[in-house]
């Protein structure tokens, strides 16, 4: 009799266990109809149908099984080392699905063991597989949940079911929202105290959103990376501005070159000059010394603190773009409002379009600043993967992020048909930003590491 067990990592305690019925195969993942369901919450790396136990029956012989890779996304691993194809399981073998997936543990003992053999808790858990316990002839997919039920009493609710947290509070940890739920309460409670404080409140509820918004494409990206370095970036840009180095781009790029802004005559080869050339190289600089710095490093540390993949690159972009939109919006965009519209509608009105304002631009930011430095740094990490074209490939990342920019800097006023090209256009960014992105996980070194969710 062969049985599979879910446990904990590191404590080897039970979470689940399941028993293997001769002649049926047990599909494993997140799709319900999976004989093995894995829940989506906690595990998003698992594919949906992720692996399969399959029986391998020989007259004479004791049952054996395999376990298959069903082409999943992030791979299955038997005792640590990655399935191809199948492979004949032994007592004691561990299986993950993906790198950081369930743990699963493959018991097999010989048919003469009744220790086993009367555990009433073992379930078999398929659609085909026969229920003789129970008087069954076919499983009730509406009752796959995979928990051991009482040998006493299979209908009685448990001291755990009844109390979820004692049984799989240990699991809460590995929830992908336990951190966005975390910033999220200290936001809201800070936002409570800071109500009638206008610019403390605009403060918190702009890094929130801005917060949200990089959390988005962290997610998609699926690449563990320091914070602390994600951080640097993003303030390494805001200090750029704030330092003479932004006086010496205004220089070239607004008086050297042909970048002269107006507010009020839109110049599509100034604004692609004056905004687009000059603001994508201002926020890619703290990207080009990072792959700079890691030259001379091991790629060790490339991976983990510098540049050495797309996704790097589009983690640290959008970091930047980040930083860059939080000063533009809090130092300029609002103040602007509020001061040009207080004479006007009163100190009340004027703040609450500052809010509005806000609250658009930050929203916007995936499809905006975001986008533009996020696929160039697409094209800074790509140059770093592929040495050999990297001039091309850094100059079409530049000037398609700048191209952008100037597009949408250029036709909100355009009269009627501004709203709909303002939208086309960050659509469009926003998806040149997610092919990038499939692209950067498609290409990583790490690709069996990465922790993001499948798309469809």
């Amino acid at each position: 009799m062969a049985s599979l067990r879910q446990i904990e990592p590191g404590d080897n305690s039970t979470l689940s266990r399941y028993s293997l019925v001769a002649g049926c195969s047990l599909a494993m993942g997140r799709d319900l109809d999976c004989p093995i369901p894995v829940d989506p919450l906690i595990y998003g790396s698992v594919s949906r149908r992720h692996a399969e136990i399959r029986p391998v029956t020989t007259f004479g012989m004791e049952s054996r099984w395999w376990i298959c890779d069903l082409n999943s996304s992030n791979g299955t691993f038997v005792n640590g080392q990655r399935l191809v194809g199948c492979q004949v399981l032994q007592d004691g073998d561990r299986i993950v699905l993906g790198q950081n997936g369930p743990e699963y543990r493959f018991d097999q003992v010989s048919q003469e063991s009744k220790s086993i053999a009367n555990d009433k808790s073992l379930t078999p858990i398929g659609r085909n597989s026969l229920f003789k316990r129970s008087g069954l002839s076919e499983y009730n997919k509406d009752n796959y949940a995979n928990v051991a039920t009482s040998s006493k009493d299979p209908d009685r609710v448990t001291l755990t079911q009844l109390l979820p947290i004692l049984s799989t509070g240990l699991e809460i940890r590995r929830k992908a929202y336990i951190f966005p739920a975390v910033v999220t309460i200290v936001a809201v409670v800070s936002l409570f105290f800071t109500v009638g404080n206008q610019r403390s409140f605009n403060g918190i509820l702009a890094s929130y959103l801005g917060l949200a918004a990089y959390y988005r494409v962290y997610q998609l990206c699926g690449k563990p990376k320091a914070w602390w370095v994600i951080l640097l970036v993003g303030l390494s840009t805001v200090g750029l501005i704030l330092s003479p180095v932004f006086l010496v781009f205004v220089k070239v790029f607004r008086s050297i070159l042909p970048g002269q802004i107006s507010p009020n005559d839109v110049n599509l080869i100034n604004m692609f000059f004056g905004a687009g050339l000059m603001e994508e190289l201002l926020k890619a600089l703290p990207l080009l010394v990072l792959a700079l710095i890691g030259l001379g490093q091991s790629p060790r540390w490339r991976d983990r603190y510098g540049i050495q993949e797309p996704l790097d690159g589009i983690l640290f972009g959008t970091a930047s773009a980040m930083g860059f939109t939080l000063l533009e919006t809090m130092g300029q965009y609002v103040p602007a409002i509020i001061q040009n519209t207080m004479l006007q509608v009163g100190a009340d009105a004027s703040e609450a379009q500052g809010l509005q304002i806000l609250i658009a631009r930050l929203l916007g930011s995936i499809a905006g600043h975001m986008a533009y430095s996020g696929y160039f740094g697409y094209a800074i990490g790509l140059a770093v993967l592929k040495p050999r074209g990297a001039v091309v490939t850094l100059l079409v990342g530049y000037l398609t992020a700048a191209l952008l920019h100037t597009m949408w800097n250029s036709v909100g006023g355009i009269p009627f048909i501004g709203p709909f090209a303002l939208a086309t256009i960050g659509l469009l960014s926003y998806a040149l930003l997610g092919a990038a992105i499939l692209k950067a996980r498609s290409l990583s070194p790490n690709r069996e590491k990465n922790f993001a969710t499948r798309l469809g």
